[in-house]
């Protein structure tokens, strides 16, 4: 069995009732479509006058009998009801008993159907939930040098084409199968020779079927591989549609765009036209089969009379029943290929290894009372240094700014302290304890983050501030967005905080998002506050009223805040100066203006005395 295959079984064992329910259901369809081929000889021998008179009632005998014993049953019935009522009574019969049989076989096609919708959207709705918590879990580092358009083909398009091609195996190990094993039973009860005689092609049949679809699993991967790329690409185009139309690049999008759909077109066509080639091939073999039988069929009737006209008749329409599963499971098994490899995908992401956890018994505070001690930490990304030897201590309640060109590493201190990524060399402790001791949940509580570029969600005003306290009163979100400065055009808006804000906050401009991510961020209320850039986006005007806004949330808070612009920290305590992940200056903003060193060349740079 293959290994993906596997990996699905234990999402499909929650519903293993609907599973046992569907095999009962197709095995019941499997026997009533047999049935109802095998009860049409009965029909043509009354239809015409072949059925044989039959006086005596039967006695069963065994087993072994049984092929005789019902057809000297229904003739010992249909001689009494003939003699009693008359032939179109008998040919009543029959037919009736043919509606019958169709009945149960459409009604349990129905329930086997009913139960197989069930177990196949459950499991979709479990792969999803599952992906989608590993993918919210997983560190930030991971994303780096993965394409978000492969995420979203993964959990969108890859786990559909896993359900809805591995739950065709129930079909293609139960109702299939079982619908050709037992018309096999039937045509060996009507003849051996003829049935022995098919045998013949079936294994030819799945020979040629087999190898036309040798090279389908490699060329489906490669499919969703290129669907990632696709929806990268879509993704990049509305993300950064500004930057596209004003650099004049759309002709260069469309090029990628084009090149990516040609590929898909390529790898796409040829899977197709293997897909197709199944239903085609495996319906001509059939007949081919058919043709032989006929051929063979006809001269056991007519030259041997070893067998009836209406059971042979019966025997061929038993024949061309199994044709309809053949190509169900040579269809099915196109298509499972398709899927093996879009279950590879979908579980490679979600075996993905986290190599950010917590430890055993990791260590929980929601205070903080001492400071934050940063001794020797050294830290690369991937090959390049950005960190060396980094030491900096931030007492509780004081405000330390980082300032240097960019590169300098002020960003990826923010990442270590809030456990985004993981130290190398050295240790980061809060209040004596390293983080990667800490339980991150318990550490990122204690932490505020407003970053360079507001991250709003499309939903409400309030919905985006419940999400720094989702128990938070509405007086209390007001409280928040008037220390933030936002509350003046929040009740302004049309539906005050409960305005849909658009996708990524489209509907506000830059410094009244940036002011909602503060109210967020004070809404919150952690003891420690990292702003990283905060205000390096905004124009003078909206920077004035976030500056004024920071100032309130910082009060009586521990502060880190990476600046760009050096007029936002000269009211820090420490300002630190970094150049290639080293501190070179350090002290308050007059002190630095002193030494006429870096610092103050920065300042000079940026017009600011």
């Amino acid at each position: 069995m293959d290994e993906n295959l596997k990996k699905i079984i234990p999402f499909a064992l929650k519903y293993k009732k609907n599973a046992v329910l569907n095999i009962i259901f197709n095995t019941c369809y499997a026997f009533f479509s047999t049935i109802l081929m095998v009860s049409l000889i009965p029909t043509l021998d009354v239809l015409f006058k072949q059925s044989e008179t039959v006086l005596v009632k039967p006695e069963f005998k065994g087993i072994g009998s049984l092929k005789n014993y019902c057809q000297d049953y229904l003739g010992y019935y249909l001689t009494a009801i003939s003699e009693e009522r008359g032939l179109e009574y008998s040919l009543l019969l029959v037919v009736s008993i043919v509606i019958v049989t169709a009945l149960f076989k459409n009604l349990f096609n129905y329930l086997a159907s009913y139960q197989i919708t069930i177990l196949r959207l459950g499991v979709l709705k479990d792969l999803r939930e599952k992906l989608y918590h590993k993918i919210i879990h997983l560190p930030i580092s991971h994303y780096s040098n993965t394409r978000k358009g492969d995420i979203m083909a993964r959990m969108l398009g890859d786990v559909s084409e896993v359900q809805a091609s591995f739950f065709q195996i129930l079909e293609l190990i139960v109702r299939e199968p079982l619908t050709i094993l037992f018309s096999i039973v039937a045509m060996l009860l009507i003849s051996a020779k003829l049935t022995l005689f098919v045998f013949i092609f079936i294994p030819i049949s799945g020979l040629i079927i087999s190898r036309i679809g040798k090279n389908l699993k490699s060329k489906s991967l490669k499919v969703q591989q290129e669907q990632g790329v696709f929806i990268s690409i879509l993704d990049e185009t509305l993300t950064g549609l500004k930057v596209v139309k004003s650099y004049n690049a759309e002709d260069a999008f469309v090029k990628r765009f084009t090149g990516s759909l040609w590929r898909l077109l390529r790898l796409n066509t040829s899977i197709f036209n293997k897909n197709n080639l199944a239903s085609p091939l495996s319906e001509f073999l059939g007949i081919v089969t058919i043709a032989a039988l006929l051929l063979y069929g006809g001269h056991l009737v007519l030259v041997e009379e070893s067998l009836d006209s209406t059971s042979f008749i019966g025997y061929i329409a038993l024949a061309y029943t199994i044709l309809t599963p053949a190509k169900a499971i040579s269809k099915s098994f196109y298509q499972v290929k398709t899927g093996l490899a879009a279950a590879e995908r979908v579980f490679i992401l979600m075996e993905q290894e986290n190599n950010l956890t917590n430890k055993d018994g990791a260590f929980e505070k929601n205070t903080f009372d001492i400071g934050i001690e940063i001794q020797n930490i050294s830290f690369a990304y991937q090959d390049e240094p950005v960190l060396n030897n980094f030491s900096l201590h931030i007492p509780k309640g004081k405000t330390v700014a980082l300032v240097g060109q960019s590169g300098s590493g002020k960003s990826t201190i923010a990442n270590l302290l809030t456990r985004f990524y993981d130290i190398q060399e050295g240790n980061i402790q809060i209040d004596g304890v390293d983080v990667r001791d800490w339980n991150m949940h318990s550490l990122r509580d204690l932490i505020g983050l407003v970053t360079q570029d507001s991250i709003l969600f499309n939903d409400t005003i309030k919905n985006n501030l419940l999400i720094g306290k989702p128990e938070a009163t509405e007086e209390e979100l007001i409280t928040a967005l008037k220390i933030a400065n936002a509350y003046e055009f929040v009740k302004d808006l049309p539906d005050g905080i409960n305005t849909n804000i658009g996708e990524s906050g489209s509907n506000l401009s830059g410094g009244q998002k940036q002011r909602l991510s503060i109210a967020r961020a004070v809404i919150k209320n952690p003891p420690i506050m990292i702003l990283d850039e905060a205000t390096s986006a905004l124009d003078t005007e909206s920077e004035k009223l976030v500056q004024i806004a920071l100032e309130n949330m910082m009060q009586n808070r521990t502060s880190v805040v990476i600046a760009h612009r050096l007029s936002t920290i000269q009211k820090a305590d420490t300002i630190v100066v970094m150049q290639k992940g080293q501190i070179v200056e350090q002290g308050t903003h007059t002190e630095l203006l002193a030494k006429d060193g870096m610092y103050a060349k920065l300042v000079l740079m940026q017009s600011f005395e």
